[in-house]
Parts: structure tokens; sequence; C-alpha cells
């Protein structure tokens, strides 16, 4: 079955965002893609905990590095979350198969990595303006639940 929407973490840092978003992930039909290095081991205690037992429920991928996460998107499309985006995260009309990426926790996605994307592939949540960021797993959920909002909660009830 194909996923309806996949959110991948770029270098996540902090085991317990990680497990949050598994479980989020196996809550929501989502597939989480990992792109390495990662800042903990898939075995960290924290992470563990923090998915409780939905960590083995929820449809994990692990890449090795960017080229090779690049290579599996193909041509879905991206959505990278930045503090940088000059659109908000509910403007784009979002399809079944899009792609969330959200950077690591303490520095973000890098400018070239940025760049290479459309400025409407480059999206933000409104903060505050003197706010630096919200918690990863905070601001992947708003944003999946967008995504699924817009197709009226496919598969969930």
């Amino acid at each position: 079955m194909t996923a309806v929407l996949h959110l991948a973490l770029y270098q996540p840092e902090i085991p317990p965002n990680t497990g949050n978003l598994m479980r989020l992930a196996a809550n929501i039909g989502c597939r989480l893609h990992l792109i390495a290095p990662l800042g903990f081991s898939l075995d960290d205690k924290l992470l563990r905990r923090a998915g409780l037992d939905y960590r083995d429920q929820a449809a994990l991928q692990l890449h090795e590095h960017w080229d090779a996460f690049q290579h599996w998107c193909g041509a879905r499309r991206l959505f990278a979350f930045t503090t940088h985006g000059h659109h908000h995260y509910h403007q784009p009309t979002y399809r079944h198969g899009d792609v969330l990426l959200f950077g690591p926790e303490t520095r973000g996605l890098p400018a070239a990595l940025l760049a290479a994307l459309p400025d409407t592939q480059r999206v933000r949540l409104p903060m505050q303006p003197n706010s630096r960021s919200l918690n990863l797993a905070n601001a992947a959920a708003i944003a999946c639940y967008e995504v699924l909002r817009q197709l009226d909660f496919p598969g969930l009830h």
C-alpha cells in the first residue's frame, strides 16, 4: 500500500523527538524516513521510551545519506520546513505521496539543500517575530495534520 504521506527527518539529533514522530507515524499511517547520520542509535533508550510500543508499528525507512534519500524521492514532491520559508505551511495544495522534510533540531536544513528547491516548496510555520523555532516533533505533527486535513483524513476515523 502506498503511503498517503512521507515524513522525513534530515540528520535528527534528539532521540525523544524521533520517538514521538515514530508514534505519530504509526497512528496516522505515514512513512517516517530518517536520513543519516543520526545523532543517536536506533536502540537508544530515550527513543524507545518516547516511541512506546508504537515503534514496531511505524513504517520506518533509514537512508544512509542525503543522496540516497533524494534517489528514493524520485519525482515525489518535497516540502522543506524552514524558518526561512516565505510561504506558510497551509498554502500548498498537498497531494497523496508528498514528502515533508524537517532539519536537525539545532541547525535546521542546510542552505544549499533549501536553495535547490522551488520557493513554493520551502514553507514555514508562523511564529512570533523573535522566535527561533518550534520543537521538531510538534512542528512535524502540525504539518502532517494539515496535509491529512487537506486530503480529508484518508483511512483515519
